[in-house]
């Protein structure tokens, strides 16, 4: 597929790019139809909702306010209400609002302007919750409202309908992450050219998905938070696997293999790790469905179908753009030194291997100092509080955020949260006076029933997402309901969220065993050993678990929240530990695919641990730093969308990955393998008879293709000499099978000597290719033993066999 698309490049690009305008145009005219279809059954707060609804039809949605600030006398005064009034009057006939509750209307208003009479609130009842209204009805209220404004008067809007229209500049954040992107690369790559492909597999991968995501969103319903996510792992993802094909490809052009060629290889090497890669990604993602949490389905669809898209044009797309560069993949002082030198030997120099040759010696020492930093990272995970952070994490320029301030200011801060207690039957009274008397509630009104329901509204002393609020939820429920005898439920937004970070903390262990199990399984597919996957699998807890210390630093006990500009410190969002491991976890797989990937390949020709493990780390930790270093850019560039929960995951994600890849990935891995030995391969044989072969590398391939021969397997080994005799190093050996696949392929040793792997009797071709003694094919005939078969190679020499 790599050659077709490389020899076809033209097509291939004219496709994608045609694929791209046709999708982006059919999107573009449908717009979009996000659904947040948020419901949690069997909860508290979902039977106070149910039972406002059926009492109270007209009033059962969301409630906002409409707040406003006179700089000079009282809210009282004429002039302020003849600007207000008529406004309030317009809004209770638009559209999706079921009431206005003023604070002008008689005694029971009275309570609605703050005590120094500066700062007054109407109510909006919404006749649907937040996540269910449209955002044209919001709109227009919010236009409304803030149209009553003149000079000395503040008008603001709070709420959760009003904040779905608050949304930050669109674009600001991929543009900022690409833009880094692209400097590292630069900086990696030292070509232009070479810098611009994985940026353009990045923008075709994420682009498609997004429109298709936004098409999708038609027939299925797709949170709004899924195309922020879907281009926060999309760009982070097509990047990376680009960069690892390239990396790949420039390689084989430094030692000499043809521009075709090289690609070829590439792809039928790190472009399989790349396929792999990008299906523990999707598993990961699609272990999020076992939560049950209906409203992350959309978001499963959403990152997925961008995550395979990004696979999708790395292995086509990428292969074309190669072909139109050819050698200029390679920086100009890099061809001028490949015309004037020759090819590059084969082999990793430089810090990584110096690096490597390092972990082996001191594999305790790094291990230790390894897993002592983690850990200490890890202690503030011990005082995670999962909950729903409020406005007052909005940025300082919204109206919401203006609202909350002001709402605070003049009545409290638990006003931005009130809770309602809806009851049927009863002594409601008692239940009035029991809250009344309770520590923690600042204000009790009690609403006039409907149908046997009774509504009673209560305002905490503190704000929505502290703990004393969570707390006063659990006494109001287990404690003031019960003694005053009445059948009773606590809804409103602040005791759904409650509800919401309950049912996640409970579902959190099944799901993390989930996708640990899927990523086990896969990884002994892969390696065919069981340590090797434990050790992911450990390490990917580890990872998990002091990224989540680093959030709750930061977010949770503020520490340099003031230099990100976001607000206050308060709980962690309770979604976000479901989507933040899901990445996690498919990211961390990506890593340890690449890397373990290279040190199987060398243990299946060499059966040296520690040669192994020195090999392949010298040889990928440079790409995964890489790798990573882009993957950290692009997701603390999402600290700048505005949004505090997308920079709550932009920073958890860099933390995890910047962890991931420089310490436990170049460090404790490494270490721990050298550390087991050869028990890193260990695999009983029952086991290895009854597993299917799953290849990361083409040299596994083991399985022959119909028509081939089939048998026991054998090998072939020689030497790779002059014409003098003298011995070649480095030549590299192939073994094809008639059909033109790969089957094994080894580099010779300093004195000349080689051995490929034969998987049963038969016609073979074997390649020999040397960079100073060009190439030679030839047909071997293999029978139920070993083949002796010795390879003479002349300067300059060039035999093709069809």
């Amino acid at each position: 597929m790599a050659r077709w698309c490389y020899r076809h490049r033209l097509v291939v690009l004219l496709v994608w790019v045609g694929a791209l305008l046709g999708v982006g145009f059919s999107a573009s005219a449908a717009g979009t139809n996000y659904a947040n279809v948020f419901s949690l059954p069997d909860t508290d707060s979902k039977s106070a909702y149910d039972l406002m609804e059926k009492a109270f039809p007209n009033t059962s949605g969301d409630t906002d306010t409409v707040v406003w600030k006179t700089d000079s006398g009282s809210v009282r005064d004429q002039a302020v209400q003849d600007r207000i009034q008529p406004a309030l009057d317009t809004i209770a006939k638009l559209p999706g609002v079921g009431a206005v509750t003023s604070p002008y209307a008689g005694t029971r208003g009275a309570g609605q302007i703050s005590k120094d009479g500066t700062i007054a609130y109407a109510q909006l009842t919404f006749t649907k919750r937040a996540n269910e209204i449209p955002k044209e009805q919001v709109q227009k209220v919010l236009d409304t409202a803030q149209a009553a404004e003149r000079s000395g008067l503040q008008v603001e809007l709070g709420g959760q309908a009003i904040q779905r229209v608050q949304e930050p500049p669109q674009g600001l954040s991929e543009m900022v992450g690409i833009v880094a992107a692209a400097v590292v690369l630069f900086l990696a790559f030292g070509s232009f050219f070479a810098m611009t492909l994985p940026i353009a597999i990045a923008v075709f991968g994420v682009g498609m998905g997004l429109f298709s995501t936004q098409l999708i969103s038609h027939a299925v319903d797709i949170p709004d938070i899924a195309p922020l996510l879907a281009s926060l792992i999309g760009l982070g993802v097509g990047i990376d696997y680009a960069l690892f094909i390239v990396t790949r490809h420039r390689k084989g052009i430094l030692r000499g293999m043809d521009p075709e060629e090289s690609a070829v290889t590439a792809l039928n090497t790190s472009g399989r790790a790349v396929l792999f890669a990008g299906g523990t990604v999707c598993i990961a993602l699609a272990g999020m469905l076992v939560t049950r949490l209906h409203f992350l389905d959309g978001v499963v669809v959403g990152t997925s179908l961008t995550v395979v898209l990004s696979v999708l044009a790395a292995t086509t797309l990428l292969p074309a753009l190669l072909g139109f560069l050819g050698p200029r993949v390679l920086s100009r002082r890099q061809r001028r030194r490949l015309a004037a030198e020759g090819p590059e030997p084969e082999k990793a120099s430089g810090l990584a291997a110096r690096w490597s040759a390092n972990v082996q010696k001191r594999p305790r020492r790094i291990a230790a100092l390894a897993v002592v930093v983690m850990a200490v990272l890890a202690i503030p995970v011990l005082s995670l509080r999962l909950g729903a952070t409020d406005q007052g994490n909005d940025d300082a320029s919204t109206t919401t955020r203006k609202a909350y301030d002001l709402l605070a200011e003049g009545f409290g801060p638990g006003f931005n949260g009130p809770l309602q207690v809806v009851g049927v039957g009863g002594d409601t009274a008692k239940l009035v006076q029991g809250l009344r008397s309770t520590p923690g509630v600042a204000q009790v009104a009690e609403l006039p029933p409907s149908q046997g329901v009774t509504v009673i509204q209560v305002v905490p002393t503190t704000s929505p997402q502290s703990k004393e609020t969570d707390d006063l939820i659990d006494t109001i429920r287990d404690r003031v309901i019960p003694k005053a005898g009445v059948q009773a439920h606590v809804g409103g937004v602040t005791a759904v969220s409650k509800d919401f970070a309950s049912v996640t903390g409970d579902r959190l262990p099944l799901f993390i065993a989930t996708i640990i199990t899927l990523g086990f399984l896969l990884l002994l597919l892969a390696f065919r050993s069981l340590v090797v996957p434990l050790t992911a699998a450990l390490m990917n807890l580890i990872a998990a678990a002091s990224s989540f210390g680093v959030l709750v630093a930061v977010f949770q006990w503020g520490w340099g929240l003031d230099l990100l500009g976001l607000g206050k410190e308060g709980p962690i969002n309770a979604f976000l530990p479901v989507i933040m491991l899901s990445l996690l976890f498919g990211l961390s797989m990506d890593y340890q695919v690449f890397l373990v990937s290279r040190m199987h390949e060398e243990w299946v020709h060499t059966r040296d641990n520690a040669r192994a493990v020195r090999v392949g780390l010298a040889e990928t930790s440079r790409v995964i730093n890489s790798a990573a270093l882009i993957m950290v850019c692009v997701f603390l560039a999402f600290v700048l969308s505005g949004d505090s929960g997308a920079a709550m995951a932009g920073v958890g994600l860099a933390a995890a990955v910047a962890l991931d890849a420089f310490i436990l990935r170049t460090a404790l891995v490494p270490a721990a393998m050298h550390l087991l030995g050869n028990s890193n391969w260990w695999l009983p044989a029952w086991l290895d008879k009854r597993l299917p072969h799953l290849a990361v590398e083409p040299q596994e391939t083991a399985a022959p293709e119909p028509g081939e021969p089939t048998g026991p397997a054998t090998a072939i080994h020689g030497f790779v000499r002059t014409a003098d005799g003298d011995p070649v190093e480095a030549a590299t050996v192939a073994l094809m099978s008639k059909g033109g696949r790969q089957l094994d392929r080894v580099t010779s040793l300093a004195d000349g000597s080689y051995i490929v792997s034969v998987p049963a009797p038969g016609a073979y071709l074997l390649s020999v290719t040397s960079p100073s003694y060009g190439s030679k094919a030839r047909q071997v005939t293999v029978g139920e033993g070993p083949v002796v078969y010795d390879v003479e190679l002349a300067e300059g020499e060039v035999d093709a066999v069809n």
